[in-house]
């Protein structure tokens, strides 16, 4: 006779195995190797003095459209559209605003193959007037694509042309970046009225340009694969590993309260 424990197990394999064909089927219907029509991102954003004291900063996890092919530019903060740069002269620069440096490091390859998938950005804006409040727009462009945005600060201060309001912006490439080269830009506007007043890019300097990147769901380690759990429209696909985690909790739970006969 079948054991309670051994009904309940089978049971738990059956169920299991239900939700990895679902998951999979849902996994085709969105589309075939790694496509989106988003791309996903988390960042970090604060002050480099803050982050020196080992603040935190303010996270947000970041949508976007799919990289943008030749189109018409589309403008302003968290548009998830097109540089302002191709507004032209209506968009040009203020002379009171400029960026006096900006860096990057790019971090987690996970597959060693050169490509990474991390960009922790520190840029230096300085102003004409003693104190100024502004935020910026961050885009990359792909094999000398289209600028795309993908990260957006909050407001914050600069203070002249002082050294000591440098910001830092620290993202991780979700979804949506295939592997290639990349620029990097920032436009810096105003909030007063949300003024177009400067630009960096790599053009002003080689550091924000030819950038490695992909990310996460490419960046696999060697010899494995890495597991995403999405969710879209208030719903959600379970990957392998968290249904295979749920597996075993439940044969440990199963083996807990009903020992084998």
């Amino acid at each position: 006779m079948i054991s309670m424990n051994a009904r309940l197990w089978s049971m738990l394999v059956t169920t299991v195995l239900v939700l990895l064909a679902t998951a999979n089927a849902s996994a085709q219907a969105g589309g075939n190797d790694g496509v989106h029509d988003t791309r996903l991102s988390v960042t970090t954003q604060l002050s480099r003095a803050d982050r020196d004291r080992g603040d935190a900063g303010t996270v947000s996890h970041d949508e976007f459209p799919a990289l943008a092919e030749q189109q018409e530019a589309s403008t302003g903060k968290s548009s998830g559209g097109q540089s302002k740069l191709s507004m032209g002269a209506a968009q040009a620069p203020s002379n009171d605003f400029w960026f006096y440096s900006a860096d990057v490091v790019l971090f987690n390859d996970n597959d060693g193959d050169g490509f990474y998938h991390g960009i922790d950005l520190l840029f230096d804006a300085d102003t004409y007037y003693d104190f100024a409040e502004v935020y910026a727009v961050v885009y990359l462009s792909l094999e000398g694509g289209p600028w795309s945005e993908y990260a957006a600060t909050d407001n914050f201060t600069i203070s002249g042309a002082s050294a000591d309001d440098e910001y830092v912006v620290v993202t991780e490439l979700v979804a949506g970046y295939p592997s290639g080269s990349y620029d990097l830009l920032i436009e810096l506007f105003d909030t007063f009225d949300g003024s177009f007043v400067a630009s960096y890019g790599p053009a002003d300097t080689s550091a924000l340009a030819f950038l490695q990147l992909e990310d996460i769901e490419r960046d696999a380690p060697q010899g494995g694969t890495t597991i995403i759990v999405t969710e879209q429209g208030g719903g959600g696909s379970l990957g392998w590993l968290s249904l295979l985690t749920l597996l075993l909790a439940a044969r440990q739970a199963a083996r807990t309260h009903w020992p084998v006969s």
